[in-house]
């Protein structure tokens, strides 16, 4: 494995070099961000599409951008990729005190409090002020929501059980369907602001039932997909165009398909 790694940086070099390539000597960490986050949204959905070639293919180009950025910070002599794997190796070390030392737990719940508690150990050494600083900025929302609200969760504060959650979602709703129903003009800023506290809940609900509410919006982004791509075939066999159909026609089809998925 060493080998080949060095293999990859080896290649890294040659290409940052003043005689590699044009385009690889451009770049540099912010037009990489782009990128970086390209190849872990095609990670992730190469894990849902069940390929496991593909998933090998793209944690090969995921790989390749943690090895480029780390070129680009030897290069102006911030930090190495030695310097990177050795970082995460001593915080996967510090952070699993009940592998690597002589803490002792009893399930998994267990480890994830300890794990924050050493975060916020960390933090503090490091002298960061929020207990929510570690949550990336650029995160997709609703993973945004589900990790502050879980950083937030470990001190304490959150509601004590699913239901109670749910309580608050049915309030939530019923704020947003009061805006809707104010009349024609209906204030889109306030509209916008109730419907992201909706969001916003149902993040914590997710997180409160186990569920990555990021992960089940993709499949469910996946399942409206297949299945609209369904209705289409259907009606290309009919002869037929979407656009021309009613919606009771539409429907029939959606059924249609969502029965053959299930082999009704």
């Amino acid at each position: 494995m060493s080998e080949l790694f060095d293999r990859l940086v080896g290649i890294m070099d040659r290409l940052r070099d003043p005689g590699g390539c044009p385009w690889d000597r451009e770049q540099t960490l912010e037009t990489l961000s782009g990128y970086l986050l390209e190849e872990a949204h095609e990670v992730t959905e190469a894990v849902r599409s069940g390929e496991r070639g593909a998933l090998c293919e793209e944690l090969g180009d995921l790989l390749l951008q943690i090895v480029f950025m780390a070129k680009i910070g030897s290069e102006n002599d911030w930090f190495t990729i030695d310097d990177v794997a050795h970082g995460i190796s001593e915080k996967m070390i510090r952070r699993h005190p009940h592998v690597f030392g002589e803490t002792v737990v009893e399930d998994s719940d267990e480890v994830v409090r300890n794990w924050e508690e050493i975060k916020s150990e960390e933090r503090r050494e490091s002298r960061k002020a929020s207990v929510l600083d570690g949550v990336p900025a650029s995160l997709p929302a609703l993973l945004k929501a589900y990790r502050m609200t879980q950083k937030a969760a470990a001190v304490g504060f959150d509601w004590a059980r699913p239901e109670d959650v749910i309580d608050k979602l049915h309030e939530e709703v019923a704020e947003l369907e009061a805006e809707v129903r104010t009349g024609d003009k209906v204030a889109l800023d306030r509209v916008r602001s109730e419907m992201g506290d909706v969001l916003f809940v149902m993040a914590n609900l997710a997180r409160h039932l186990g569920v990555e509410p990021e992960t089940a919006m993709q499949e469910t982004n996946s399942r409206f997909l297949r299945r609209f791509q369904g209705v289409e075939a259907l009606a290309k066999k009919a002869g037929r165009a979407l656009s021309d159909m009613s919606l009771a026609e539409l429907d029939g089809l959606w059924n249609q398909v969502k029965a053959e998925e299930k082999g009704l």
